[in-house]
Formats: structure tokens, C-alpha cells, sequence
């Protein structure tokens, strides 16, 4: 049973919220009373890809994440009917943080999870206590391969070739290629992972938003300046934990924030795109050495 309720309970429990008449999906887990982690996942996927990582966490602090609209379980509408940008993905991601009063948040950011949580941020720094950043970037040393090919497609019109790519990283081979590639132990990666974010992609109406998604991911990248000076500015304490073999956002990415935040906490590990498929554990414990240590300021 869903029910729209933010709970004290360790385990993690599913819950539906109303925002702007859309059914946004959250996962919760720990005491409301201890530190808040907002977890903000990335593409293909959903909140399911914190799944490890909230049951490792949820003794010690809690933590919600939501599915976007178009994503996951949460709704979604006909683009007739809302707006996809990564602009109104952070509105309906803030209205969520309004929803349900919180405050003191330290944001974990992956993929998409950083422009929408940056934007979130540098609207309301007051909400932002830290971040946990993990293959999400914020500068131009951060663009690798794959996102350098769409961007040559794009600038080229070529439409038809920009297509195809498009497609082919929804597809099953392709979302699963995004899992394994870069990994250190591909055997380690349960195929729960890609399948479900598949057979969740390929829900109606669903490719048709992604697609609208990657034409506006371009609005990210003259933010960057922006989001740099947010964190120049604020020095909000923040763990780096990167994938450094990501032929999305390759290594250098997770270095460059050290340019304003020297007191980063930043590790690279040998994986990919989707860390937390092999190293859960790790970054579980990572993070609570990173909170702990800054228990007066999170």
C-alpha cells in the first residue's frame, strides 16, 4: 500500500504525494529526527537505483527519494500537459520539498539529480545543508565521450544520426551498457537494475518525454558558471564519490569542483556511471564519516 504520509520507521517504506495534480513517488526511510539525505537520481533511472544505499543508511539518518514526473512511478502526464524541462523538474522537486517541511537537506546529486538539484539549490541555499555528489557534473573538464558525440550530433543537425543514439541509450543494450561499462567487476551488477529501468522507460508515453529531456539538456550546461559561484559562494561542506571510468561524466568532473570547494571530499573509484550497483558499501561508509565529521554544520 501507498500512502502520502513521511513516517518514522528504518525500513523503507513507498509513498505519493500531490504536486501541481501530479502523482510524485518517493521512497522513505529512517527517523525524521536525525540528519535529512534527499537522494536525486539520474537517467534511466528512478529512485530505485538508491535502493542499496537507503538500507544502509537508514539507521543513522533519513532519507527520501522521489521519482520525477515521466520517471519512475511517478506521473506521467502528456507533454500537451506539462512542461519537460529540467526547469520545471526542479519546481516539482522544490513544491516536494515544501510539501513535505523539510529543511537542513544535504542534497545527493547523480546525473540529472545535479541540475535539478543545483538549480533547487541556488534558488534556496537556505534549504541546502551539504551535497553528496556522484557522477554529476558541473564543468566543462566533467563532459566526456558520449555527451561530447550528442552535442557534435546536435550542433551538426544531424538529426537522423542524433536519433539513433538517442535511441539506442534507451534501449535495453544501451541502458545496460550504461550500468557495465567502466565497472571493475561487471558480475557484480545485478540485472534488476537495467531491466527495471527498461521495462519503466518503455511505459506509454515515456520515450516521447525523454526524448524532449535530452533537447533540453543544453540549458544545463551555461548554467555551469552559475552553480560554480552558488558553491564559491556558500561552501557548503560536499563529498564527491565519481565513477572514474564514466564515458558520460568522465573522472576529471569529480576534480574540477576541488576549484571551488578545496575542501571537497573527493573519491574516485573503478567504476562507472552507475557507482552504487558495485559499490554501495563503500559510499555507505563514506558518507558517514562525510556526516559525522560535519555533524554541526548538516
Amino acid at each position: 500500500m501507498i500512502t502520502t504520509e513521511v513516517s518514522n520507521n528504518t525500513r523503507t517504506s513507498y509513498h505519493k504525494v500531490q504536486i501541481d495534480g501530479l502523482e510524485i513517488f518517493y521512497r522513505q526511510a529512517g527517523n525524521l529526527g536525525k540528519p535529512l539525505i534527499f537522494l536525486l537520481h539520474g537517467f534511466p533511472s528512478s529512485s530505485h537505483m538508491f535502493r542499496n544505499l537507503i538500507e544502509q543508511l537508514s539507521d543513522d539518518y533519513c532519507l527520501i527519494a522521489p521519482d520525477y514526473p515521466g520517471f519512475g512511478y511517478s506521473s506521467c502526464p502528456h507533454p500537451a500537459k506539462f512542461d519537460y524541462t529540467f526547469d520545471r523538474l526542479s519546481e516539482i522537486v522544490e513544491k516536494l520539498i515544501d510539501e513535505l517541511k523539510l529543511s537542513d537537506i544535504t542534497f545527493y546529486m547523480q546525473d540529472y539529480g545535479g541540475p535539478i538539484g543545483f538549480r533547487v539549490a541556488t534558488r534556496r541555499p537556505e534549504l541546502i545543508k551539504g551535497l553528496i555528489i556522484q557522477n554529476a557534473n558541473a564543468f566543462e573538464e566533467g563532459i566526456g565521450p558520449d555527451v561530447q558525440k550528442i552535442g557534435t550530433l546536435h550542433a551538426a543537425g544531424d538529426w537522423k544520426a542524433l536519433n539513433r543514439v538517442v535511441d539506442y541509450m534507451m534501449s535495453l543494450e544501451g541502458i545496460k551498457e550504461q550500468y557495465i561499462f567502466g565497472t571493475a567487476n561487471a558480475g557484480l551488477i545485478s540485472p534488476d537494475s537495467y531491466y527495471t529501468d527498461y521495462f519503466l522507460i518503455m511505459q506509454p508515453g515515456r520515450i516521447e518525454v525523454q526524448k524532449i529531456l535530452f533537447e533540453n539538456y543544453g540549458t544545463n550546461f551555461p548554467l555551469y558558471p552559475e552553480w560554480q559561484q552558488y558553491l564559491k559562494e556558500h561552501q557548503p561542506p560536499t563529498l564527491v564519490a565519481w565513477g572514474n571510468n564514466d564515458k558520460i561524466f568522465p573522472g576529471a568532473g569529480a576534480m574540477a569542483y576541488r576549484q571551488v570547494l578545496p575542501q571537497a571530499d573527493v573519491h574516485l573509484f573503478d567504476g562507472g556511471h552507475f557507482l552504487l550497483e558495485e559499490y554501495s558499501k563503500e559510499v555507505a561508509v563514506l558518507i558517514k564519516s562525510f556526516m559525522q565529521s560535519n555533524a554541526g554544520k548538516l
